[in-house]
């Protein structure tokens, strides 16, 4: 009976063991259910988000090309009309080219006149002295954006010499010869190069010019950071200092002053092509002068107490910790008293003077104004007694002067000389000219540069920022954020300042080539040929 029973145990314990087995492999088969019919909820998400990003994809690519064909292919425009005023645009700086972007040409015969057919992006023109970025990729030719506008817009290039105010008449002088045939500055123009013109309204955005501060020598041995002539003729004299010290025939001493780069102020120009230089010798000298990249001397010469002035306390210690980790050398309360051929004599902080040999010397201080805008200035030398530029009013209107309005580097509107203060007031004076010209269809008499004041909004700058770039893939930011800056520098400020320089290029055109540029620098470094 004990034996019986213990099989009969036994046999109960198999079945249990065998119904335990079944529903185990029960719960498996009921979980891979679970988890395919999961897996299936998940692969339509799977898809639809692939389709997104494929959608996404096309429409941006479609965008693109349609951009592409529009910029190649624009529109049939309207002629000259006679019963239209004729509203001339000066330069074609910030200021001029921001306004002509943004205005409606219909109710205007619009008339740009600049020495130069294009517009450029200045905040890239130190990566262009050391062939970062190609020379052509931060100008935008102006006549491309002339060809897109409603009606026909007339282009001169030419340099706007005198003004008579009550005649409202510019006097030009032609820019279309080769430069070695042009007139000297201050000589007399050719009878034949002088061209006059009319105008009803004018808008003056000529900029400004490099302020030497009367520094003997400067205009004759020191190199400029303002236009593209400026950053070639850099190029030149960097690349022949360079090689002049390759030679073996020369002394130490020669070859060391040769192999010493000086930038003159502090300012973010100043700042940027420091760092510019220096990741030039850093990343591309190394590999090609190998015997001369490690005696190459940067020095940075500032006449103010720091540096970036109109930066952060915390940004400008930062900027000198890292110029210090790249061996540049920053002098400040240092002024500059004169230039000569291969050297420079400076006062320093303790008030002597020595005197310092170089081979390149970058002069990146202040601006000072235009010859013509004293000529502006003459013509309403009652109102306009300041001579660093035009006295405007809220409304950027030229004190003194009727339908004149100026912006830029070249009016004085209380706020700093900065590119996007003058994108700002282009994008402001084009608003207001858009939203009363329509007033002219109804009344060809009316008095636009009143309406202007009529509209009651007058100019506010809201500043956006500041951004430099101090070497090393490292830059510096100070971003207004409601009541309080946020600062930030470093790696990833570096990615930020790409990306806020990309978005403000003027164009798509303009933006693929830096890009472009940038990515041909990584693969294959920086072209170290003398143009």
């Amino acid at each position: 009976m004990l034996f019986t029973s213990s099989r009969a145990g036994f046999r109960g314990f198999r079945a249990t063991g065998a119904s335990l087995a079944q529903r185990m492999v029960m719960s498996s088969l009921s979980n891979d259910s679970a988890a395919a019919q999961h897996a299936k909820k998940r692969m339509p998400r799977l898809r639809k988000l692939k389709r997104f990003v494929y959608g996404s994809a096309l429409v941006g690519l479609t965008y693109t090309g349609w951009l592409m064909y529009r910029n190649r292919n624009p529109a049939e425009q309207l002629p000259f009309d006679p019963t239209k005023k004729t509203l001339v645009l000066l330069g074609t700086g910030w200021g001029s080219t921001t306004v002509l972007k943004n205005l409606n040409t219909e109710n205007f015969n619009v008339v740009v006149v600049s020495p130069r057919n294009y517009f450029l992006f200045t905040p890239l023109l130190p990566s262009c002295t050391v062939g970062t970025i190609e020379n052509r990729s931060i100008m935008e030719p102006v006549r491309l954006l002339m060809r897109h506008k409603h009606r026909e817009v007339q282009f001169y290039e030419a340099e706007c010499t005198d003004l008579d105010a009550d005649a409202k008449e510019l006097t030009l002088v032609r820019c279309t010869k080769p430069e070695e045939q042009q007139s000297h500055p201050n000589s007399a123009a050719n009878p034949e190069d002088i061209v006059k013109l009319k105008y009803d309204y004018l808008v003056v955005g000529v900029g400004g010019t490099v302020n030497t501060f009367g520094t003997p020598g400067v205009e004759e041995h020191a190199c400029f950071l303002k236009e593209m002539g400026d950053a070639r003729k850099i190029r030149r004299r960097l690349m022949d200092s360079i090689e002049s010290a390759s030679f073996s025939d020369i002394s130490e001493e020669e070859r060391d002053r040769l192999l010493h780069m000086v930038v003159v102020g502090g300012g973010p120009t100043g700042i940027e092509y420091a760092g510019e230089l220096h990741d030039f010798l850093n990343d591309d000298l190394t590999h090609w002068y190998p015997g001369l990249a490690n005696r190459v001397r940067i020095t940075l010469v500032e006449a103010l107490p720091n540096v970036l002035p109109a930066f952060d306390k915390k940004l400008i210690d930062y900027t000198h910790s890292t110029f210090d980790e790249n061996r540049i050398t920053i002098l400040t309360r240092t002024m500059v008293k004169q230039v000569n051929e291969k050297s420079f004599i400076v006062q320093n902080p303790d008030g002597s003077r020595s005197e310092i040999p170089y081979g390149l010397l970058v002069w990146a201080t202040g601006i000072k104004a235009q010859p013509v805008i004293g000529r502006i200035r003459q013509q309403f030398a009652n109102v306009q007694t300041n001579g660093r530029g035009l006295l405007v009013d809220e409304y950027l209107r030229v004190k003194g002067a009727k339908d004149i309005w100026a912006l830029g580097d070249c009016a004085l509107s209380g706020y700093a000389p900065l590119a996007q203060v003058a994108s700002q007031q282009g994008k402001w004076l084009a608003r207001r000219l858009n939203s009363v010209s329509s007033m002219l269809e109804e009344d060809s008499d009316a008095d636009i540069f009143d309406l202007v004041e009529k509209d009651r909004r007058p100019f506010k700058y809201s500043s956006q920022g500041s951004l430099a770039y101090i070497g090393s893939e490292k830059a510096i930011a100070d971003l207004p954020f409601f009541n309080r800056n946020i600062t930030a520098g470093g790696i990833a400020t570096f990615w930020f300042w790409k990306s806020a320089y990309l978005n403000e290029l003027f164009s798509l055109r303009n933006a693929t080539l830096v890009a472009s540029d940038w990515i041909k620098r990584f693969l294959f470094g920086r072209d170290i040929s003398r143009e």
